[in-house]
């Protein structure tokens, strides 16, 4: 995974470590060692911050520089 994304779109948008770390709900030291690549992010907190950052997965993992986000689906979570 290309954690300098999250760095960056982080940076870019102003916010700190302890902002999204609140967000996510875990610790600053915790977000860090993501960003860092020593910890790997669980999809579920990926699939948050694609939300909040209002972009795709597939963005933040670096697999498109298109950072619009795609539609959302229309099949629901049962």
């Amino acid at each position: 995974m290309n954690i300098e994304r999250l760095k960056e779109i982080r940076e870019d948008r102003d916010y700190k470590q302890i902002d999204i770390a609140k967000l996510l709900k875990i610790t600053q030291a915790q977000y860090s060692r993501y960003e860092m690549g020593i910890n790997t992010i669980p999809l579920d907190k990926i699939n948050k911050l694609a939300d909040f950052y209002n972009t795709s997965i597939d963005y933040l993992l670096s697999k498109t520089d298109e950072k619009k986000p795609y539609p959302k689906s229309i099949l629901k979570k049962k």
